[in-house]
């Protein structure tokens, strides 16, 4: 199980996702908010806003909280953003590579949070630039296995601009740059096949292969960043054997 990929699967595996579903929401208003801050509240002419508000629908977001939170950033209700977009790099167990993309109105307080978490599973925050270069932006869209055969999906989604179809234990995963992100998104909700997941995120190069304890701490680790109010996302090029999955799981 690879990190970019896996770590959704292994929460859903956890059944984390319902139970910190208002912290999804708290996260997704915010870059909403700031998307329409930073390119205005028009979805039509605002990429970021418009992959904000799919990731908002696909975790079922009301359409209230949608509406508020880009009239908030547009500046049309009272108590505009003021949040600053920062990313950490550093390293987990085993030497594991870990962007955190965080939104805070407070840089001490969250770097010192970073930290703490960090060392606290056995990693440390490093320099800017120490692991950034190990990942590139991508499309992700995870489809489920059992709504469609490998080859059907690899020729829809190639024709829509994809870069690549990787197969995964129990979905696959449609691989796109971010500007073809949509078009393949839509040609596959078109098609009718269910997309599990479907996010622009931060896509490794290479991964490592961690053991029992590693994974374990690496997984307390990501775990404690998501956590974090300030935290919007966190990478990782951690890969877990699926026997050792099984046992933490």
């Amino acid at each position: 199980m690879s990190g970019h990929s896996k770590w959704s699967t292994i929460k859903r595996k956890k059944g984390a996702a319902d139970a910190k579903k208002g912290k999804i929401f708290t996260r997704i208003a915010k870059e909403i908010s700031l998307a329409a801050k930073l390119g205005g509240g028009d979805p039509e002419g605002n990429a970021r806003l418009r992959q904000a508000i799919l990731a908002a629908k696909a975790e079922n977001m009301p359409k209230d909280n949608i509406e508020r939170a880009i009239k908030k950033g547009a500046g049309d209700l009272d108590g505009g953003v003021q949040y600053e977009e920062i990313t950490y790099e550093g390293y987990g167990p085993g030497g594991v590579a870990v962007l955190v993309e965080v939104m805070t109105d407070n840089r001490k307080r969250t770097v010192a949070d970073i930290r703490h978490i960090f060392s606290k599973y056995g990693g440390n925050l490093a320099e800017n630039g120490a692991v950034a270069w190990i990942f590139s932006k991508k499309g992700s869209i995870l489809v489920d296995k059992k709504g469609v055969s490998e080859d059907s999906l690899m020729e829809l989604a190639l024709d829509a601009g994809a870069e690549d179809v990787r197969e995964e234990e129990n979905e696959y995963e449609v691989i796109t740059d971010p500007a073809s992100f949509e078009a393949v998104k839509k040609a596959i909700d078109a098609a009718g096949i269910k997309c599990v997941e479907a996010k622009v995120s931060m896509v490794p190069s290479n991964t490592v292969e961690l053991d029992e304890s590693k994974a374990s701490s690496m997984l307390k680790l990501m775990e404690r960043m998501e956590d974090n109010d300030d935290v919007q996302n966190v990478y990782a090029n951690f890969d877990i054997p699926d026997a050792i999955m099984e046992k933490l799981s």
